[in-house]
């Protein structure tokens, strides 16, 4: 029997498909080096003592403590353990096994709110260490849907299921080509020789829980528009259906995005199987185009790191990534020339914003 137990789960940039996952369809993750540990420590009871040794942001506590079974949430960070060990505590008592009591510490280098998956790395990286010391069989796709159930019903971020699976699943040098409908994956080798993935960090944290409605007030209006076109998932529409069907123009706007979005996903992959940064950095544009125009979650802030990615002459193309609303943006750039470009871009962007910048990737 193990006494303690220590995991790890590393965050995430999404090269491509940017809320297309709740909509069913295609995504392109690939893992950063930055990641969340997570060390928890066997003791008699029912107890959970939490000690975070992350930054303290908008006032929250570093420490927490509750009792398995009374999980309620708080609107804090602590709600995606507390989560993990309800649902996680749930599947255990139908076959008979129960969690205990136990100290857990967690430590994370991934800036929450940069959009770069830092709750999803919580969560898996905690479930991980609870799976190894209470020998709880589950495999890693089902840990990646109770990550997705915490926080659709429990923080109340109604998020696809992207995330989880590239914590699950992600390797470094490689993109993870993933069908969220199926939950089947391939993995896509980055050219990597040729181009480095530059990821800047706006300052601006994003939140994307019900209290800050605009991911989940996006999500409902795919639904609807999915309703009004009569199929369970907008991944199932073409773009010539589409454009002949009789949407409101709000809903058109964020079912175009999603459509042509899932279109840039699988031209993605061809490019980069193709050894191909100059047609994957026109689709960064692309995307980013639609992200800001018809899906609109982009902030002026990450437009203007967009824009002066294209000002660069050795980034191919440049894009939101995350949910919106704030975060980062991910860059392609010319071999060994991303940290000469990131300063110069952070320093434009911090006169001219007053926010600071940072370099994460």
């Amino acid at each position: 029997m193990l006494d303690s137990v220590t995991m790890r789960a590393h965050g995430r940039v999404n090269l491509m498909g940017e809320h297309t996952d709740y909509n069913g369809g295609w995504v392109l993750p690939t893992i950063i080096s930055q990641y969340t540990e997570v060390s928890i420590k066997r003791k008699s009871g029912s107890t959970i003592n939490l000690q975070s040794s992350l930054d303290p942001m908008r006032g929250e506590k570093r420490e927490y403590r509750y009792d398995l079974g009374k999980e309620k949430p708080t609107g804090t960070w602590v709600d995606y353990l507390q989560g993990a060990t309800k649902f996680l505590g749930e599947e255990m008592a139908l076959r008979g096994e129960s969690l205990g009591g136990l100290d857990v510490h967690i430590s994370s280098n991934i800036p929450e709110g940069s959009g770069l998956s830092s709750s999803a790395a919580l969560e898996i990286s905690f479930m991980k260490a609870l799976k190894e010391m209470f020998h709880f069989q589950i495999d890693d796709i089902e840990m990646a849907r109770i990550g997705q159930r915490i926080e659709n019903e429990f923080v109340g971020a109604r998020v696809g299921i992207m995330d989880q699976m590239a914590s699950c699943f992600g390797r470094t040098g490689e993109a993870l080509f993933l069908d969220t409908l199926k939950l089947s994956f391939q993995r896509v080798p980055l050219p990597l020789d040729l181009m480095e993935i530059m990821v800047i960090n706006s300052g601006i944290s994003h939140r994307l829980s019900a209290q800050d409605g605009g991911y989940n007030e996006r999500r409902a209006q795919c639904e609807e528009a999915a309703r009004l076109l009569g199929v369970s998932f907008l991944r199932e529409v073409s773009r010539e259906r589409l454009e002949v069907s009789e949407l409101p123009e709000t809903l058109m706007k964020r079912a175009r995005h999603v459509v042509t979005e899932n279109e840039r996903v699988i031209t993605a992959v061809e490019a980069i199987r193709n050894r191909d940064p100059e047609t994957l950095g026109k689709i960064f544009q692309e995307s980013h185009n639609s992200l800001r125009d018809d899906y609109e979650v982009s902030i002026p802030e990450i437009d203007l790191l967009v824009s002066l990615c294209q000002k660069e002459k050795n980034i191919f193309g440049a894009r939101l990534t995350g949910g919106g609303f704030g975060g980062s943006i991910v860059a392609l750039t010319i071999k060994e020339t991303k940290e000469e470009i990131s300063k110069r871009i952070i320093k434009i962007y911090g006169m001219e914003t007053g926010q600071k910048g940072s370099l994460l990737v």
